[in-house]
């Protein structure tokens, strides 16, 4: 089958790889009918994954229809049309039990490197090199799916593909955000970011009932999307100070809860501490979130792509009495509930498919989503 897959660094290629073949019986193989680009892959793109290995196909993002099925599948049938949750999860262990799959102990091929690098096992994703779960990637025609009654799901008939597609990862995580930083009716909710899993997070801050929802960014065409589709309030931090207008914003407090999505570090700005010990940075969003934040209030953050960083403002945690949480996707407790309500319009995410490239020309779409020369939010790729 063709897929696509890291080369070198800055290289991908669509080659031929071996098709995927049941392993367990608790597996299904899926025609991959859409697969989409996300800004956790773009470390990948330059290799900096440890692990990391030529011919190691990418993505994690995907729905498809079932073409074959392992003995012990309950759930699903040939021809079920399903979206697959983006990280792997056993469901029986002690996290997948309390809620948790995406701390699963028996979701990644290799865990005791994440026990390594975390001091914990954790699920496994689609697409990660085999210290990030080894699992092979979705940008591809199709995909071995483990413990598919676990991480599958059937996508209601009125829900278009370009919808579910987003039940995959980025709706799961920007609910998350809202959900785990306890966004309660008459909020105040800044998130920072305003990429798909922001826009997402500050749309299920409505949905729990917040009274006002502010999403900070830089790039005027995702502030213009985040206002037209999700009713946000924004602010373009390039000409602003976004922690005075923060306060202005909620009744010169500062928000309630504020949800970091910027998916990786963001900012020009260095703490002095930053620049004489050269160490890496806390990402400027989650300083600035931690700054802005309401006395007694929550911060969530949801960058996946911090590793160790120093100048972490701890004393403002403790003074402010601040909450700070952090977390993965919990898709295989969320995507049911998201799939709902995108099957009754509450959850819109369509619009944030911006660019559609055949697989042949996913290098392509890789380029523009990192480049965004266009405003690329996320490229789509149709392997059929």
């Amino acid at each position: 089958m063709r897929a696509l897959c890291w080369t070198a660094d800055g290289e991908l290629a669509v080659r031929q790889v071996p098709d995927p073949e049941l392993r367990n019986d608790h597996d299904v193989i899926v025609r991959v009918r859409r697969s989409a680009t996300c800004g956790a892959d773009l470390p990948l793109l330059t290799g900096q994954a440890p692990g990391l290995a030529a011919g190691d196909v990418l993505g994690h993002e995907f729905l498809g229809d079932v073409v074959e099925v392992g003995a012990a599948v309950r759930r699903h049938r040939i021809g079920d049309r399903v979206v697959v949750c983006a990280s792997v999860a056993c469901g029986a262990c002690w996290y997948c039990r309390q809620g948790l799959p995406s701390c699963c102990d028996n979701g990644s091929t290799d865990p005791s490197t994440s026990e390594a690098e975390w001091g914990h096992p954790v699920a496994g994703c689609f697409g990660q090199p085999r210290a990030a779960g080894g699992f092979a990637g979705s940008h591809a025609e199709y995909v071995r799916v483990p413990y598919a009654d676990v991480g599958a799901f059937p996508v209601p008939e009125s829900v278009g593909d370009d919808r579910a597609l987003f039940a995959s990862d980025a709706a799961p995580a920007g609910w998350l955000g809202a959900e785990a930083g306890e966004v309660r009716p008459g909020d105040v909710v800044a998130v920072w970011g305003a990429g798909a899993v922001g826009q997402l997070a500050a749309r299920a801050a409505w949905l729990l009932g917040a009274e006002r929802v502010v999403v900070v960014d830089r790039h005027p065409a995702r502030l213009l999307m985040a206002r037209q589709h999700v009713g946000a309030e924004t602010i373009d931090r390039r000409n602003a100070d976004v922690t005075a207008q923060l306060r202005e914003l909620s009744g010169g407090r500062g928000p309630d809860v504020c949800v970091e999505a910027v998916g990786g570090p963001a900012g020009e700005h260095r703490s002095l501490a930053d620049r004489f010990t050269g160490r890496a940075r806390v990402p400027e969003a989650v300083r600035e979130a931690v700054y802005a934040c309401r006395k007694g209030g929550r911060v969530f953050v949801l960058n996946g792509g911090v590793r160790h960083v120093d100048a972490f403002p701890a004393g403002a945690v403790v003074h402010k009495g601040l909450a700070v949480r952090g977390g993965r996707q919990h898709g295989q407790r969320h995507i049911p509930m998201l799939l709902d309500r995108m099957a009754r319009d509450e959850l819109r995410t369509e619009y944030l498919a911006t660019h559609h490239f055949p697989l042949d020309r996913a290098a392509e779409g890789y380029a523009l989503f990192r480049d965004r020369p266009q405003e690329c939010v996320r490229a789509v790729f149709t392997p059929h």
